[in-house]
């Protein structure tokens, strides 16, 4: 598949089966977000890969607990894959993905976003190429607030200087591909 097919072909997934994806799968796809642009060359970010279902779970539902609806800028995303804008009674956050990608980046770094978002895009061009299911959560920075959160960063060694940016969901969807929504014009230019 050439790149500009995998980009077309990628669509945000917030159904997905309860199976697993191979091990092997995701360190593919963690290695395609550290090959990802960073400021300056530093190669600030840090990615963990959560391969257990049930600890998947655990954050998906911390991620919610946190979660200010009133920040919202639309009230409607997907009737196919609808997200937790559309469905106030998810409690999880993660949409129930067998295995989730968590992108840290250094909380006062200017370009610590930028960086957290390129790795994530890296993450889910590679995952689409795999046949892997995935979408972009950026609702992350107070995830990991509580102790249960905090013991995490501490056992995944994450620095205190570290926070959150954004997760990758991963796993198969559970049903059919989405339709791809016909881009909007007026969105490009080019000037000579």
């Amino acid at each position: 598949m050439q790149l500009m097919d995998i980009i077309k072909s990628r669509h945000s997934i917030r159904k997905y089966t309860n199976k697993q994806i191979p091990k092997e799968a995701l360190e593919t796809i963690i290695e395609a977000g550290v090959c990802a642009p960073n400021a300056g060359g530093r190669q600030g970010t840090i990615i963990v890969g959560v391969h257990n279902a049930e600890l998947c779970k655990k954050i998906g539902i911390m991620n919610m607990n946190s979660f200010d609806r009133s920040k919202l800028l639309g009230s409607y995303v997907s009737k196919e894959q609808p997200s937790v804008i559309d469905d106030k009674n998810i409690k999880n956050g993660f949409y129930d993905a067998p295995s989730v990608i968590c992108i840290f980046a250094p909380k006062d770094f200017l370009f610590s976003i930028p960086d957290a978002f390129c790795a994530a895009e890296n993450i889910v061009l590679q995952a689409t190429e795999l046949g892997i299911s995935s979408c972009i959560i950026s609702r992350a920075e107070q995830t990991f607030i509580d102790d249960y959160g905090k013991e995490l960063l501490n056992e995944w060694n994450i620095p205190d200087h570290y926070i959150a940016r954004c997760f990758v969901t991963l796993g198969y969807i559970d049903g059919e591909q989405p339709q791809t929504k016909p881009r909007l014009d007026g969105r490009c230019l080019i000037v000579e």
